[in-house]
């Protein structure tokens, strides 16, 4: 009898266990109480890096904390948007995958460049052509999909990664042309910052690593209060609840902005394409079908114009999000739309915005000087699993060393058309990008079996 009573608990727990397995599969029915935390961890790893790009951008074009506050408060509500699009397609817009979407940190640099010299309107109207043209090339993506090879991807995001990191260290030593930019105070404030973020990050157990970032962001604003380093006079004037504006600048369309941002938004397809395929593999043990990478890249895309419609960035899919389904191997749509709704919802109230836009450029240094990094070291990894033939060190060193390199030296454009050297002499993203692309295009597929053919015949 006890024998029967063993075989039988035993099989009612592990019952039990593939059941609660189940519903946290892609379309399972799981209890609300248990959706909320899982959708809510998403947004947690990912709201730092969604509101950052809003924050650097905005600062590069001189908008009052008032229009900070207001944007940040529409990229919660068109990240929202853009996941539930991504989670539950909108004809053939979305890929009915678990991808959570969020402000692209890959335009930021090219961005800043364009808000300084042409204004922030002219961003609008760039990403609103751009977003287009993205949005119409993903429906068309299995015809030009095997142009961006997995190595040039590769190249992409590492010098995204690196284009970024001296983002960081002007944010780090208290923001670009500020007056007292790498005081003692300001160093001190981004050190708190960052150790905060290393010691949670080391010290934290399980998926609590995850708000490693937002841990920091919190005592260095602590910090940066008693340092009297916080200014709240923007929230005077801030309502409770508040639509986000329709239209709150005007779109631009300047031509050199223009082509700029598509040449970035190509970037943005690649990129879009990698945590696509990765979140296939990883969580649904499976390679991504055309149908969702398609999808995929259109999300982008659209709702990257829409985005614009309200004064905002372009949309992307998150790779932290990625990381956390490969971690917590939940990829249920319904948890992850608790997600975007809690997102939609935090873009209601004004105040959020307003609190946010008032964080020290120390803070966010000291935030994103890790997040920067982990971009380069993804590249790097993306890198290692091309393979290190002699094809793909070729693409990767020669596309880096011109692109890093050309920028860093931005003379060198001199004798090109300022169309060129408005869109390439500053834009290492988009020199590595091009350069990649027809080094993938002209170099041999077969070098290696060339090689070792020469060697047997020498």
């Amino acid at each position: 009898m006890n024998t029967f009573k063993k075989y039988f608990n035993s099989k009612r727990e592990s019952s039990h266990t593939e059941s609660v397995d189940n519903v946290y599969q892609l379309d399972g029915r799981v209890p609300l109480v248990r959706a909320i935390p899982f959708g809510l961890q998403h947004v947690l790893a990912m709201f730092v890096a969604n509101i950052t790009p809003i924050i650097i951008v905005a600062s590069a074009a001189g908008l009052n904390s008032e229009q900070s506050a207001a944007l940040i408060q529409c990229a919660m509500m068109i990240a929202g948007l853009g996941t539930i699009v991504q989670l539950y397609p909108v004809w053939k817009i979305g890929s009915r995958m678990p991808i959570v979407m969020g402000i692209s940190f890959t335009f930021v640099s090219i961005f800043c460049v364009i808000a300084d010299q042409y204004g922030y309107n002219a961003v609008v109207g760039a990403v609103l052509i751009g977003g287009l043209i993205e949005g119409i090339l993903g429906l068309f993506a299995k015809y030009w999909r095997k142009f961006i090879t997995p190595v040039v991807a590769a190249s992409v995001v590492t010098a995204i990664g690196f284009s970024l990191l001296n983002v960081g260290a002007y944010s780090f030593g208290g923001g670009n042309g500020s007056a007292d930019f790498g005081s003692g105070s300001n160093l001190l404030l981004g050190t708190i910052t960052l150790i905060t973020c290393l010691a949670f990050n080391i010290f934290a157990k399980s998926h609590y690593k995850q708000l490693s970032v937002l841990v920091g962001l919190i005592v260095g604003y602590i910090a940066a209060i008693f340092m009297g380093k916080v200014d709240f006079s923007g929230l005077t004037s801030t309502s409770i609840i508040e639509l986000p504006q329709f239209l709150p600048f005007k779109p631009e369309f300047n031509i050199n902005a223009i082509i700029s941002a598509v040449l970035i938004f190509l970037v943005s397809a690649t990129e879009t394409i990698g945590d696509t395929s990765a979140l296939a593999v990883t969580g649904l043990g499976r390679e991504a079908t055309e149908k969702e990478i398609s999808g995929s890249i259109a999300c982008d895309g659209f709702i990257s114009s829409i985005s614009a419609l309200f004064g905002c960035m372009p949309i992307t899919s998150f790779s932290q999000n990625v990381g956390l389904v490969a971690m917590t191997k939940v990829v249920n749509r319904f948890t992850i739309l608790m997600g975007a709704i809690i997102m939609l919802l935090a873009g209601l109230f004004p105040a959020f915005g307003a609190v946010l836009a008032t964080l020290p450029e120390p803070v966010l240094g000291g935030c994103t000087l890790i997040m920067f990094g982990s971009i380069v070291v993804s590249g790097l990894h993306m890198i290692a699993g091309c393979g290190y033939n002699q094809r793909n060190l070729l693409i990767v060193a020669l596309s880096l060393s011109i692109g890093i390199g050309f920028t860093q030296v931005p003379e060198i454009f001199t004798i090109f058309p300022d169309i060129i050297k408005n869109v390439f002499a500053e834009n290492c993203v988009a020199v590595v990008f091009l350069t990649a692309v027809i080094l993938n295009l002209v170099l041999p597929k077969n070098m290696e079996e060339e090689q070792k053919s020469e060697v047997v015949e020498l």
